[in-house]
C-alpha cells in the first residue's frame, strides 16, 4: 500500500503578510479559510466545495494557501486534511485572520 507523503509547510518566520494577503485575496481560497474556520476537513470534504471547479484547480487554491502559510495539508491514513494555520496566524498577524473573516461575510 502506498503511504501518503507529507508536505512542505514554510515555518512561521519565514510566512510573509503580503503572502497571506495575497492567498485571501482570491474569493475561492478565502471561501476555503472560511470554511477551515470552523475546524479541520478533509480533502474529500474539501471536495464538496464550489463543485463547479475542476480538481486540478482547487488542488491549486491548496497549494497557494499551503505555501502562503496560511494552511496545513497533513497526510491521514490514505486521505489527507486540511487544518487552517489560525493559532499560529494569530500570533504572527494578531487580528488579521478576524478582520478578513469579518469583512467577507
Amino acid at each position: 500500500m502506498a503511504s501518503v507523503t507529507s508536505l512542505p509547510h514554510p515555518d512561521m518566520s519565514e510566512v510573509r503578510l503580503t503572502d497571506v494577503l495575497f492567498a485571501l485575496s482570491d474569493p475561492a481560497r478565502l471561501e476555503i479559510v472560511r470554511e477551515l474556520a470552523g475546524g479541520p476537513l478533509s480533502m474529500a470534504e474539501c471536495g464538496t466545495f464550489n463543485p463547479a471547479l475542476p480538481k486540478s484547480t482547487k488542488s491549486h487554491l491548496f497549494k497557494v494557501l499551503r505555501e502562503a502559510g496560511v494552511v496545513r495539508n497533513e497526510p491521514q491514513g490514505r486521505g489527507r486534511v486540511l487544518h487552517l494555520r489560525r493559532d499560529e496566524l494569530d500570533r504572527a498577524f494578531p487580528g488579521l485572520l478576524d478582520s478578513v473573516l469579518a469583512a467577507a461575510v
